[in-house]
């Protein structure tokens, strides 16, 4: 988990617990696959990528929807999108999934 002082510095007290909480929902996902630039990776390493991503995003990145937008969604090295597999077996655009883990976060009471 990244540093308080770096939370408040690059987004929102609300926000931050708001991106936080996506990158928890991606560590915890049992059986699932991260794929990235065509390499598996485990649901651990893609939240720490995903918190290197966020770290050095800086201010560019102020909400949880301007996360999955330039955090969350592909490589800004090869521009191919970034996928799960979940432990069903279907693949998704993990672009997809944290917008719907977004939205059941925040209509939960």
């Amino acid at each position: 988990m990244l540093p308080a002082f770096v939370l408040v510095m690059s987004a929102p007290a609300p926000e931050a617990q708001k991106i936080e909480a996506l990158i928890q929902a991606v560590a915890s996902l049992q059986g699932a696959v991260f794929l990235r630039n065509g390499t598996e990776h485990s649901p651990k390493e893609a939240a720490e990528h995903l918190r290197l991503k966020w770290r050095n995003a800086g201010r560019r990145v102020k909400t949880a929807p301007e996360f999955i937008q330039h955090c969350a969604s592909g490589s800004s090295q090869s521009g191919r999108p970034y996928e799960l597999r979940l432990n069903d077996g279907r693949t998704v655009l993990a672009r997809d999934w944290f917008w719907t883990e977004l939205k059941r976060m925040e209509a939960a009471p």
